[in-house]
């Protein structure tokens, strides 16, 4: 959870924003058995349950709990169970046990929720201006959530043997394959990032100080790299060549045998993908997506380029439309789609960059536990931009931050080239 730099939205659209996310959440659920809903598939997922009880209790604590007075907690016992990583809050379920609290159940937990929304609306329009930040910050966190939660599905129905489909596929409607990589020059000089306090809108600690900086006079790719493409990468022997590698990055291909993308699998001559609609063949001209930090530089190398910096990525991005591209409308199968117009700068799949995750100049860390998640956070993982088909749509802008460890792929994520000029 991050916390927030913005003006707070007017009540009315508050609650209706709160509404929307909530029930968005419950959606994605809705086809879920208790047990689909109770099992952690690795250290780094949660249990979809968990998701849910864990952005109640978000409000539940950080609301409720510490702004509405003789608000009494639903159960005692459930600040222990879905605190995540907040010091402040006390002893906690260890993350890589999440998946053993069979109890409550599913059940239980949307009752939890249900008691939460009743409270909390009924308080809201008498809570001051500061709290009604915190329930804003809230709704953008479970947003976050929601992504998780559909990632952290995928990997879990992808270690069943019998590869089973949250939700029916769409038809496949072919489409060209895309020409080559068009290239958008940039002339450099000084360009100010982040994001502008006095800008409408709600951004999260992370995406500010807005500041100046310096770009080399440099060219981004006009699109992402797509499955075709990186299926020509393999069969060059992209995963068995080092010297296109970092250090890191080749000894976590050889220690783990990485051989493709995450979920693809070779059958019948042909590449196949593991999606939230059961296994279908790969779509050449789609985006990739699941590979790691590793993966992208590897394959920029290869391809004589390199990744962006979040600097050059937020300057090309900054004109579009950052509600645009294919984004999480609602609850049904999500995939990176072939791109049909634009630059697709957001949407289909994060871009990782080469950037590492760190404080832009003048970043404070909030007070409280709330301020508790970014800066702490800010080493060894790297920046990716743009948000992806499982981002909840208006939840990303071009100032926003996502980031993770250089290996981890479980999300969608993909690549974007650049080069110097």
């Amino acid at each position: 959870m991050r916390t927030a730099r913005s003006p707070r939205p007017a009540d009315g659209d508050l609650a209706a924003r709160y509404a929307r996310a909530r029930a968005l959440s419950e959606s994605l659920v809705a086809p879920l058995s208790d047990a689909d809903a109770s099992v952690q598939s690795m250290p780094d997922a949660s249990p979809a349950k968990w998701h849910l009880a864990h952005t109640s209790w978000f409000f539940e604590t950080f609301v409720l709990r510490d702004h509405v007075p003789g608000y009494a907690l639903f159960d005692d016992r459930f600040p222990f169970l879905f605190n995540s990583y907040y010091e402040a809050e006390g002893s906690r379920h260890a993350r890589d046990r999440r998946g053993m609290i069979t109890r409550p159940s599913l059940a239980e937990v949307l009752t939890y929720r249900a008691y939460v929304d009743a409270a909390l609306l009924a308080a809201l329009d008498a809570l001051p201006a500061a709290t009604r930040e915190l329930v804003a910050l809230g709704c953008h966190h479970e947003e976050q959530h929601q992504e998780l939660l559909l990632t952290d599905l995928l990997h879990l129905m992808a270690q069943n043997p019998v590869e089973p489909a949250v939700w029916a596929g769409e038809p496949k409607i072919p489409v060209a394959m895309p020409g080559p990589i068009g290239w958008l020059a940039h002339p450099g000089g000084v360009v100010e990032i982040g994001h502008a306090v006095a800008n409408a809108g709600f951004a999260f600690d992370n995406e500010g100080p807005r500041h100046p900086t310096l770009l080399a006079p440099h060219a981004l790719a006009n699109r992402t790299v797509t499955n075709g493409e990186w299926a020509a990468f393999i069969a060059d022997g992209g995963y068995a060549e080092p010297r296109h590698w970092l250090a890191d990055g080749w000894g976590w291909v050889k220690a783990n045998r990485i051989a493709a993308p995450l979920y693809w699998e070779q059958q019948d001559g042909g590449w196949t993908r593991f999606g939230l609609d059961g296994r279908r063949p790969v779509d050449p001209a789609a985006p990739v997506t699941h590979v790691s930090f590793y993966e992208a530089d590897a394959y920029a190398s290869w391809a004589d380029a390199r990744l962006p910096t979040e600097a050059e990525w937020e300057a090309h991005a900054a004109p579009f439309d950052p509600a645009g591209g294919n984004q999480l409308d609602g609850a049904g199968p999500v995939e990176p789609r072939p791109a049909t117009e634009g630059h697709g700068l957001f949407g289909d799949v994060w871009e990782w960059t080469g950037s590492a995750y760190r404080p832009y100049p003048g970043f404070r860390t909030a007070e409280g536990a709330v301020g508790e998640y970014n800066g702490k956070f800010m080493s060894g993982q790297s920046v990716l931009r743009g948000g992806s088909c499982a981002t909840p749509r208006g939840h990303a802008r071009a100032s926003y931050r996502n980031f993770f460890y250089p290996h981890q792929r479980w999300q969608f994520t993909g690549v974007r080239l650049a080069r110097d000029i």
